[in-house]
């Protein structure tokens, strides 16, 4: 099939364009407002886009607490979101009142970062700590006001839990990260479905 994706006139029951764009990392990201309120929540248009210097960004469909806290103190923190913890990814999705801790909601401890003020979730095996670099309204062809809002920082700080360290390299697939599908599927990394490829020349 093909169809227009302006007019998106697929004719399924639901859009497939984010079951095509996967699977995509979570970015389970801390952000603490000026009154010192911590928001926590998911985005599935998250990923790192560039290492030199070490940069992520996550796209948020309106301006939500996480974007108006972060633009207020310019820091948050990305959370790795694993197997273990998908049902307190989850539950920290829920629409709750602004101000609202997302993360003793979901029945989570927040641990302290080091170089920036919004916590880490301590349950998490990885965490990125980041200072805010800009907000990109992302504006469409057709000049209409923009439905999401890109934000982008800087890690500045980096949190592996030891035990996923072995032989001088993060073992990713033991902490077994998961990452959004489409509709309500998600996909979980492990050691049987890693594999190793060398790129040309190397």
């Amino acid at each position: 099939m093909f169809y227009d994706a302006t007019i998106n006139d697929h004719g399924l029951p639901h859009d497939p364009f984010k079951a095509i764009v996967t699977p995509r990392p979570i970015g389970w990201i801390t952000a603490l407002s000026a009154k010192g309120e911590i928001n926590l929540s998911p985005y599935s248009f998250f990923n790192a886009v560039s290492d030199n210097p070490h940069m992520v960004a996550f796209s948020s469909g309106g301006r939500k607490d996480a974007v108006t806290f972060i633009e207020e103190t310019k820091e948050f923190v990305c959370n790795l979101a694993t197997w273990d913890l998908r049902d307190q990814m989850n539950a920290t999705s829920a629409v709750l009142p602004r101000g609202a801790n997302e993360m003793i909601h979901a029945g989570l401890t927040a641990a302290p970062s080091t170089l920036v003020k919004p916590p880490r979730v301590a349950e998490a095996p990885a965490a990125l700590e980041c200072k805010w670099l800009q907000t990109v309204p992302l504006t469409p062809l057709d000049g209409g006001d923009p439905a999401y809002w890109l934000v982008v920082g800087q890690v500045v700080g980096i949190y592996i839990d030891d035990r996923f360290i072995v032989n001088g390299l993060v073992d990713t697939a033991a902490m077994q990260p998961i990452a959004r599908a489409g509709y309500r599927d998600y996909f979980v990394s492990t050691a049987e479905t890693k594999f190793s490829i060398r790129r040309p020349g190397t």
